[in-house]
């Protein structure tokens, strides 16, 4: 079977290599940490913090996995909580895209940070063999066929936290018929979000599957005047006074919706500031050639320094363009409504709602959001967010949320009332981790 799944990878490789090759030479992107990926040759698994040099091999070591930058912010609170309960333990944490790497070498500094290998039966069994884990934790659910039989093969535990299981995924999981049930089942445990994405997980045939709610609830910043969202609010030089709307996460077309409803409504909310946070950073670029093509005065947050800078905003930079990775979450301190992107386009199935509820926010969301399918109901039916269909639909939504401020408020009462109830899952998710770790599953000395 893994060398049927490397003959396919290889093909697939070789379809796709024109594309790679021009992206790589255009953009820099698949360049980066490309002999871990193909080879799982991973460097960096001794720990670089001296507290924990003189560990004995058989000291536990814990593999986690988040693919890019949004699993990552997943397992900040998840690792943090199993350090402080397991101080003599060894993480290692890994990642599939450069940003995701970055974010994970800032966050977990003094822990290994490595790039996951792509799924060659050769690269995930010599990934395995450095690392050497107790236990393999996968952030939210990507599931690949030759690492799971390489860590089963090895003895491995492998557990997946925070599982959710999209309708795409749940569709092209079913495309593969039985091999599915093979993939599914690979996984010591699932631990799922929510009830509805077990139920999704057993219909596929996996065995062992628990809900244990939704870990971006914990360690959700709420306090609007945390250093970093200050820090933000004078670098950007946002006055007490304005109204600030937040379009953060956003995919291609949705920028230009947001700043075509801007220019609208500006008039009746003078002291209105937009800024504007796409998604991906290969399209920050895009996304200024279209400000800059519109006339709207913006300015971009890479023009601007934390010590001194050049270019001082002011009330003609209504429009600010987040160039930035890393800023989002701090930035939703700063929303009075907060628009949450990839909720129009019907293909990305909407982004984390609940770090704005968190702050207080008004949220609002289009009706895409099979991502956060739950949350964004229950956030809806709390009072503590607007579900819009459409480009229509938001401008009234942010329209009227900027004329009503009782209406705001009491929105993001709402909202962080109800993120405050959902907390707790970190905890439950460690104690179906630790299960994992009994005798005979140490990480073994070689």
């Amino acid at each position: 079977m893994p060398y049927l799944l490397d003959a396919f990878y290889l093909l697939g490789l070789l379809v796709l290599s024109p594309w790679l090759l021009y992206k790589a030479l255009t953009t820099g992107k698949y360049r980066s940490g490309i002999v871990q990926k193909v080879f799982g040759r991973v460097t960096q698994v001794a720990p670089k913090s001296p507290h924990h040099l003189t560990t004995s091999p058989l000291q536990h070591r814990i593999w986690f996995h988040g693919v890019s930058v949004g699993e990552i912010h997943l397992l900040r609170q998840v690792v943090a909580r199993y350090r402080q309960r397991h101080p003599d333990h060894l993480c290692v944490i890994s990642t599939t895209t450069d940003t995701g790497y970055a974010e994970a070498c800032n966050h977990f500094a003094g822990m290994a940070v490595i790039y996951w290998p792509f799924d060659f039966s050769w690269a995930v069994r010599r990934a395995l063999r450095t690392v050497r884990p107790s236990l393999v934790v996968l952030a939210e659910g990507e599931l690949w066929p030759n690492f799971l039989f390489a860590a089963k093969q090895q003895g491995v535990p492998v557990a997946v936290i925070n599982g959710r299981l999209s309708p795409r995924s749940e569709r092209n999981y079913r495309r593969l018929g039985p091999f599915a049930r093979i993939v599914v089942r690979c996984p010591s445990v699932i631990a799922a979000q929510t009830e509805e994405y077990a139920a999704g997980y057993r219909a596929l045939g996996a065995e062992n599957v628990v809900v244990t709610g939704n870990v971006k609830y914990d360690g959700v910043e709420g306090d609007r005047d945390n250093l970093k969202t200050r820090e933000l609010r004078h670098l950007l030089s946002i006055a007490d006074s304005d109204l600030v709307w937040i379009a953060g996460s956003t995919q291609a077309s949705e920028e230009a919706i947001a700043l075509d409803i801007f220019r609208r409504i500006q008039p009746d909310h003078p002291n209105v500031r937009l800024i504007i946070v796409p998604r991906q950073n290969d399209r920050f670029e895009e996304v200024a050639s279209l400000l800059r093509d519109s006339g709207v005065p913006y300015l971009r947050r890479s023009e601007l320094h934390r010590t001194s800078h050049s270019v001082v905003p002011s009330p003609g930079h209504a429009v600010i363009l987040v160039d930035t990775i890393g800023e989002l979450s701090a930035l939703w301190g700063l929303a009075d409504v907060a628009f949450v992107g990839g909720s129009l386009d019907g293909r990305r199935g909407g982004q984390n709602m609940i770090e704005p509820a968190a702050y207080g926010a008004a949220v609002v969301f289009g009706p895409h959001v099979w991502n956060f399918k739950e949350t964004a109901a229950r956030l809806v039916e709390a009072g503590a967010a607007i579900q819009v269909t459409d480009a229509v639909t938001l401008e009234n939504a942010v329209h009227h949320l900027l004329s009503d401020e009782d209406e705001r408020r009491d929105m993001g009462s709402a909202a962080r009332e109800f993120v405050r109830r959902q907390q707790g899952a970190t905890e439950k998710t460690l104690a179906v981790l630790e299960q994992l770790l009994v005798p005979g599953t140490l990480a073994k000395a070689g």
